[in-house]
């Protein structure tokens, strides 16, 4: 590499991902073909449009590539191209989750997540996110004792203020959700049901986790976490949802979201990243992948149940995905979720502060730590090691 600056920066990357442990639940390790494509000459074609409907020539081979991403999508997830279709164009979560509400939710209309301190994320309309600004967010929380979701109230609140749209799935939330008992609290509504799967769609790809498929109306994810493939995003609709347009004539939710993913809030596509995707969509469309997701949930369990013997409050008391959320504040016996991550990666073991139900602390200086065991689990950890880390993480916050 010419550029000596960036090429030791990337050597230096490598080292440090090489000699760490990566408990970032949001993170994961792609194999050596999902970065070949990641980094192939698709990078240099500009794809604005979708196949068979490009502004630029010379699409013969990214209209291929496009189609066969999508087409994987659709079987990983055991998906009726009659009934569903999927956009990959998305750049990541957040744009993608973005089109949706342009695409479907009127501006100043009411949707309804979960708060950010009990789990909710950014995009599902809280006030820093622009979806929080042009939406009104019904904020809906986990119960106070629990600290699992409460359908009940769910419904309750749901009853009260009519939202538009209500959305499913968890930047920090450990347990299955009940993805029929929101359908039912949606259709009592005539609200649409989103769910955000990104946390959990390898799961539900790996027959690890309940698929949000036969329940939802719109369903997005990224791409890069349990998933395994490289940062992207994709958004499945029913083909079968309509909405009236302003002229009066009924379009699917898939039309709809097409044009807002493009023209609406994107141009051309990332190709490269694309191909990425389709890579790693096949690689997740086998056994090995199966294994993967059931290990990656065994090893969750036993890195929650040995810090749970070391005197660590869980929240919920326990996980049913890749995902953990600890309490190390512990009502102020303990410390912060900053002080903790800053000990822990001392060590060599990098998680994210994280705030926990009914935060008492800033979300810079909150009150827990997220754990995920995607990542460890790529690298080969079973459950043997997940006991040798619990210690290394107990030794570590305790000095």
């Amino acid at each position: 590499m010419k550029d000596k600056q960036i090429e030791k920066l990337i050597k230096a990357e490598e080292e440090r991902q090489e000699k760490t442990i990566s408990l970032i639940a949001s993170e994961n390790y792609v194999s050596d073909d999902v970065l070949t494509a990641l980094g192939s000459k698709f990078t240099n074609k500009y794809s604005e449009g979708y196949p068979g409907k490009r502004y630029y020539k010379g699409q013969t081979f990214t209209d291929e590539v496009e189609n066969l991403c999508q087409e994987r999508a659709l079987k990983l997830f055991k998906l009726s191209p009659e009934k569903w279709s999927v956009n990959v164009q998305p750049l990541s979560g957040s744009p993608a989750n973005l089109a949706v509400y342009v695409a479907l939710v009127p501006l100043g209309e009411k949707v309804m997540g979960m708060s950010l301190d009990h789990g909710g994320h950014l995009t599902h309309g809280h006030k820093v996110s622009v979806t929080g600004k042009f939406w009104h967010q019904i904020p809906y929380g986990v119960n106070k004792d629990t600290e699992v979701i409460d359908y009940d109230e769910i419904k309750k609140i749901a009853l009260e203020e009519k939202p538009k749209m209500i959305i499913a799935g968890y930047t920090a939330y450990p347990r299955i959700v009940d993805f029929k008992k929101f359908r039912e609290i949606a259709d009592d509504n005539n609200a649409i049901l989103m769910v955000d799967m990104s946390h959990f769609a390898g799961l539900v790809a790996g027959e690890a986790y309940p698929s949000p498929f036969e329940y939802a109306d719109i369903v997005t994810t990224t791409t890069h976490k349990t998933l395994r493939g490289p940062r992207s995003a994709l958004i499945f609709a029913r083909k079968d949802k309509t909405q009236t347009s302003a002229k009066g004539n009924e379009v699917s939710f898939a039309d709809l979201i097409d044009k807002a993913v493009f023209p609406g809030l994107q141009g051309g596509p990332h190709m490269n990243q694309i191909a990425a995707v389709a890579v790693a969509l096949k690689e997740a469309d086998t056994p090995e992948f199966k294994k993967y997701a059931e290990q990656v949930i065994k090893n969750a369990h036993t890195l929650t149940d040995e810090l749970k013997k070391l005197g660590w409050k869980i929240i919920s008391g326990g996980t049913d995905s890749h995902l953990i959320l600890v309490d190390t504040f512990m009502g102020g016996e303990g410390m912060s979720g900053a002080e903790a991550s800053d000990k822990l990666e001392k060590e060599g073991i990098i998680v994210n502060k994280n705030t926990i139900p009914n935060e008492t602390r800033s979300p810079m200086d909150p009150s827990g730590i997220r754990l995920g065991t995607a990542g460890e689990t790529t690298r080969g950890a079973k459950e043997k090691d997940m006991v040798n880390l619990a210690k290394r993480i107990d030794e570590a916050l305790r000095k």
